[in-house]
C-alpha cells in the first residue's frame, strides 16, 4: 500500500493498494465522523462494487444511501446535478454529512461538483475505479458537469477529504477504458517526467501500483504549486485543448483518452514541423501510445479543429493557453492569438 499526501488548501491523503473497498468504512473514519453518506455511482460501477463499500461503511457505523445514475458522459450534465442535489436536500443532509464518489471521472467530477455546491460546501470522498480516475480526476479537486456548448464549462474548485484507489477494481475494465487512462499516465511523462517513458517500457499494467503513484506524486507536485489553475496547473491541460474538441465534433463517440491521445500528437507533431521538438520524441510518444492501444489521429479538419476548441475554458479573450512539448519531460505553457490556433493545428496534421 501506498500514500501519497497533497498539502493544498485542505491536506488529504490519497490511498494506493489492492482490494482496499472491503476496508472503505475504516478508511473513512480516520477522516470523517460518523455521518449520513450519499454514495453517487453509476449503473455499471454499482453492479460491481455498490453492496461491498455500503457493507463496509455501514459496519463503520456510518448511515448509508445511495444515488445511481446512467453511466456515460451524457449523464454528466446539468439535469442529473439537479436530481442529486433535489435527492440530497429530499434526504437530509447537512453540512456535517459526506458524499462518496465511487466510480470513473464522470462520476468523480459530477459528485464533487454536487459536494461543492451543496449548503456551500460539504466533504466529500473519491473512490476511483478506473485508471483514469485513479491518476488524474480523482486528484486536485477540479470539479465539472459539461454544457452543451462544452466539456467542464460548470465546475468548481473543490478537494476531497480522502482518495482510496484500489487497483484491484482495474480488472474488470475493458481493454479501451484501460487504455483511456494510459493516455492520462502518458502525459506525465511528456510533461515533466521523461524518466517514466521507461516504465511504460516494462507494462503500465505490470507496474500499477508504481505508476499510479508516480501519476498522483507528479499531480500533487503541480497542484500545490497552483491549486487554482492560474499558470502552473494548466501543463496538466497537455492535449487537452484539442481532445476536448475531438470528443466535441464526434458527439463524444471518441472517449476522453483517446482524444487526449490524439491532442497530444498534434501538438508534439506541430512542435516538430515548426522546429522546436525533436523529431526522435515524436516517434518514442508514437511508438508508446501505439503500444498502449491508443489512437493517434483523427479525421477532422484544423478548421473544425481549432473552431470547436476555441470554446475550451483556457481560452482568455484574444488568445488561448496551450501546453507545447519542447521535448519529452520539457513541456511549456504557449499562449496563442486564436487566430493562429488554426495554423499551429495545421502544422500538428502534416506528415499524419
Amino acid at each position: 500500500m501506498t500514500t501519497v499526501t497533497v498539502n493544498a488548501s485542505t491536506s488529504y491523503d490519497i490511498i494506493i493498494g489492492r482490494d482496499l473497498l472491503k476496508n472503505t468504512g475504516e478508511l473513512c473514519a480516520e477522516v470523517l465522523k460518523p455521518c449520513k453518506l450519499c454514495i453517487v455511482t453509476d449503473d455499471t460501477v454499482a453492479s460491481l462494487y455498490l453492496e461491498t463499500v455500503e457493507a463496509s461503511l455501514c459496519a463503520s457505523g456510518f448511515d448509508t444511501m445511495r444515488f445511481i445514475f446512467s453511466h456515460g458522459e451524457e449523464s454528466k450534465n446539468t439535469h442529473t446535478l439537479v436530481e442529486l442535489l433535489e435527492f440530497l436536500a429530499a434526504s437530509g443532509l447537512t453540512r456535517s454529512d459526506c458524499l462518496i464518489a465511487l466510480g470513473g471521472g464522470v462520476v468523480g467530477d459530477l459528485c464533487g461538483f454536487a459536494a461543492a455546491v451543496y449548503m456551500r460546501g460539504i466533504k466529500f470522498v473519491q473512490i476511483p475505479t478506473t485508471l483514469l480516475a485513479a491518476v488524474d480526476s480523482s486528484v486536485g479537486g477540479k470539479t465539472a458537469v459539461d454544457l452543451r456548448a462544452g466539456k467542464n464549462l460548470m465546475g468548481a474548485f473543490h478537494q476531497p477529504t480522502r482518495v482510496i484507489c484500489d487497483y484491484l477494481t482495474l480488472d474488470t475494465l475493458t481493454p479501451e477504458i484501460f487504455a483511456d487512462g494510459c493516455a492520462e499516465v502518458i502525459k506525465y511523462g511528456v510533461i515533466n517526467d521523461k524518466d517514466f517513458f521507461e516504465i511504460f517500457k516494462k507494462g503500465i499494467k505490470e507496474n500499477i501500483e508504481e505508476v499510479i503513484a508516480r501519476c498522483v506524486a507528479n499531480k500533487r507536485d503541480i497542484v500545490e504549486k497552483d491549486e487554482f489553475d492560474s499558470g502552473k496547473r494548466q501543463l496538466l491541460n497537455l492535449g487537452h485543448t484539442i481532445g476536448h474538441a475531438i470528443e466535441l465534433l464526434s458527439d463524444f463517440t471518441i472517449t476522453h483518452g483517446s482524444a487526449v491521445s490524439i491532442g497530444m500528437v498534434i501538438v508534439t507533431r506541430a512542435a516538430v514541423n515548426t522546429g522546436l521538438c525533436p523529431k526522435e520524441d515524436l516517434e518514442l510518444l508514437l511508438d508508446t501510445l501505439n503500444r498502449a492501444s491508443l489512437p493517434v489521429e483523427c479525421n477532422f479538419s484544423a478548421e473544425e479543429l481549432a473552431s470547436a476548441a476555441l470554446l475550451d475554458k483556457k481560452r482568455s479573450g484574444g488568445s488561448i493557453t496551450l501546453v507545447v512539448p519542447y521535448a519529452l519531460g520539457d513541456s511549456r505553457l504557449v499562449k496563442t492569438p486564436v487566430d493562429k490556433l488554426c495554423e499551429f493545428i495545421s502544422k500538428g496534421l502534416e506528415g499524419a
